[in-house]
């Protein structure tokens, strides 16, 4: 595979991955670039999440070698899971959260991670609900808290599973936004979706199907694999 970057974020060699029993990424090479966002597509179970949970550190390798040129630990905005909107947490303490790795025990949060956390809330349109409960906010105003909680961490890798999935179009294009945004400022963005129009907005786009990559590229090239393939579950488009 020709490298997207002479100075890839991250490799991927020969890499395998996947949970008790049951393999999911099989002799993965892949390249994430820096400077940019870089789409995932592909059906369910064709590994993007498991790849997401890789490059963040929490599914490890069962083979091969997985190189992080980042400063700092990843940022990993999973999906949305209904139990934590059952946490009496309001939106600026669950924003707050993605300063705790920097914090450790017991310190409170500095005049720098406060702006930090402000700063995150404003750029996706979120500060004017600093004090509303998790629980209380629509799935799009939820999903943008996340992204928000991720973007405080102040990491250099930023991966997001599906962030903009079930979202309005407000959302969806305020996520696409911010993405862009700080990608532009230095951060390698990763995002799993099977939203093409995401896709198209990328600057580089990784096909995976069966644990394998079956086409890397510029997001054009990609998408004219995936039609061709023409793979069992269609992508969503808006």
């Amino acid at each position: 595979m020709t490298a997207p970057h002479p100075t890839p974020q991250v490799l991927v060699r020969g890499v395998s991955a996947g949970y008790t029993r049951t393999t999911v990424l099989n002799q993965l090479d892949v390249d994430i670039p820096p400077l940019t966002v870089t789409a995932v597509m592909g059906p369910n179970g064709s590994g993007k999440s498991t790849l997401l949970g890789l490059l963040a550190g929490v599914i490890p390798a069962t083979s091969g070698t997985v190189v992080h040129r980042t400063a700092v630990r990843p940022a990993f905005v999973m999906q949305r899971s209904a139990a934590a909107d059952t946490l009496p947490l309001t939106v600026r303490e669950t924003v707050t959260m993605g300063r705790w790795g920097r914090l450790g025990p017991f310190r409170r949060p500095s005049p720098k991670d406060r702006r930090a956390v402000e700063s995150s809330m404003e750029r996706l349109d979120v500060a004017d609900l600093a004090e509303r409960q998790l629980g209380e906010l629509s799935g799009g105003q939820r999903q943008r808290v996340l992204v928000a909680q991720g973007l405080a961490q102040g990491a250099d890798l930023l991966l997001l599973d599906e962030p903009a999935g079930a979202v309005d179009g407000s959302a969806r294009e305020t996520i696409a936004r911010v993405l862009d945004d700080v990608a532009a400022e230095g951060v390698a963005v990763v995002q799993a979706t099977h939203d093409i129009t995401a896709a198209r907005r990328a600057g580089y786009c990784l096909l995976l199907d069966g644990g394998h990559v079956r086409a890397a590229g510029p997001p054009r090239e990609v998408l004219d694999e995936a039609e061709r393939k023409r793979p069992a579950e269609p992508f969503a488009r808006p």
